[in-house]
C-alpha cells in the first residue's frame, strides 16, 4: 500500500519527524529509510534507538504516530503513477487481488476510502499476522485467503522488506522502488513506475501467455 499504490511515505515522514521533535530530537535519513516496509513496532524501535532513547515505550509512540497519520491519511493520500490504472485493469479482468500491507487495520480502513473497498478480495494488515514482512507469512496468508497457490501470485512491492517477504513466500515479484533503492535480485523484475505495467507483464512474470 504505502509507496506502491499510494504516495503515503511522505505522510509518514511528517508524522515521524513530528514525534522525533516531541522527543527533542531529529530522525536521521538512515533510520527513516530503514523503517520503510517494516512493522509499526520495528519502526518505533528504530526511532527510539536513532534518538538515543531506547527506554521509550514503543506502544505509546505507536499510538501517537497512529493518531497523527490517521489525520494525514484522511486528507493527503495520492495515487502513485500508474497504480490506479493497473488496479482497475486487474479488477476488470476478474483477477483475484489482495492488499498486503505492514500498516495496521485502523489505518488501512481510512486508506480504503481512497483505494476502494471493492478493489480487493482480501486485505492482510500488519497487525493481523504473527510475523510481519520480511517474513513470508503476510503473502502466504493473502494467497490462502484468495484460494490461489502462492506460486501463481504476483506481488508488487516498493521496498526491500516487502520484496524479501514476497520472495520468501514463493510469489513472482514486481518491484517498483519508491523511497529507497532495491538491489537487483534473481527472480525480481524491476520497473521505474507502474505506468509501464500491464496484464501482459503480470502474465509474463508467471511464465504464462496473457489470458
Amino acid at each position: 500500500m504505502d509507496g506502491t499504490l499510494v504516495d503515503s511515505e511522505k505522510l509518514w515522514d511528517v508524522a515521524l519527524q513530528e514525534l522525533a521533535a516531541v522527543y527533542g530530537g531529529t530522525l536521521s535519513d538512515t533510520a527513516r529509510r530503514a523503517m520503510i516496509g517494516t512493522s509499526m513496532a520495528a519502526s518505533m524501535r528504530i526511532l527510539h534507538d536513532d534518538l538515543g532513547q531506547p527506554y521509550r515505550d514503543p506502544e505509546a509512540s505507536a499510538a501517537w504516530i497512529s493518531a497523527r497519520i490517521l489525520e494525514l491519511f484522511r486528507t493527503g493520500l495520492r495515487w502513485r503513477p500508474g497504480a490506479l490504472a493497473l488496479l482497475r485493469a486487474v479488477r476488470a479482468a476478474d483477477i483475484p487481488t489482495a492488499l498486503v500491507t505492514s500498516s495496521g487495520r485502523k489505518l488501512v480502513e481510512v486508506a480504503l476510502d481512497t483505494l476502494g473497498r471493492d478493489s480487493f478480495d482480501a486485505v492482510v494488515c500488519g497487525d493481523e499476522v504473527e510475523a510481519a514482512k520480511p517474513h513470508p507469512e503476510p503473502y502466504l496468508t493473502a494467497a490462502r485467503l484468495l484460494g490461489v497457490p502462492i506460486a501463481r501470485c504476483v506481488a508488487i512491492e516498493d521496498s526491500p522488506t516487502g520484496v524479501a517477504s514476497a520472495l520468501a513466500a514463493g510469489a513472482a515479484v514486481l518491484a517498483v522502488p519508491a523511497e529507497v533503492p532495491i538491489a537487483e535480485v534473481a527472480g525480481v523484475h524491476q520497473l521505474e513506475s507502474l505506468t509501464a505495467a500491464d496484464l501482459e507483464l503480470l502474465a509474463a512474470l508467471l511464465g504464462e501467455p496473457p489470458a
